[in-house]
């Protein structure tokens, strides 16, 4: 499911770039931080993708890098969403020098639907840094039939 500008036609790009329309995805959670619905700790916005500190913090350092353009899950990606999700990389790049990451090291993570911990369908980068971090980053777990 994708929607251009999260609330239907996009008429701007969002609170310092203006206002969306709100027509579509009125239950989703990112967008209406995009529309300013609900305030959030921006810590970069630019016409295409918006940054801010996640609530729930996994790290010193947890940023969720957005695209404005609503797109559920890596799985509704098209091959017309390659430059919107390789841009998320990049503003991903810039928070990382911003928060002082950059030198140190980082880790950028998507979570793909609800057995990846994917909470909030809207797609989003996570940024985590601050602290070494191991591998694998999850607990050895059971595999499913075993």
């Amino acid at each position: 499911m994708r929607t251009l500008g999260c609330f239907g036609l996009r008429i701007d790009a969002g609170p310092r770039f203006g206002h969306l329309q709100t027509t579509g995805m009125d239950d989703c959670l990112f967008c209406k931080i995009i529309d300013g619905q609900i305030n959030a700790d921006i810590v970069y916005e630019d016409e295409r993708a918006v940054a801010f500190r996640d609530i729930n913090p996994q790290a010193p350092t947890h940023v969720l890098v957005i695209p404005r353009t609503h797109i559920e899950t890596l799985n509704a990606l098209e091959t017309s969403d390659e430059a919107e999700v390789g841009h998320l990389f990049v503003v991903a790049k810039k928070v990382a020098e911003q928060e002082g990451l950059a030198e140190r090291g980082y880790r950028t993570v998507i979570n793909c639907n609800a057995d990846a911990g994917q909470t909030v369908f809207h797609i989003h980068v996570h940024l985590v840094g601050g602290n070494p971090m191991g591998w694998p980053p999850f607990p050895s777990l059971p595999r499913s039939g075993a």
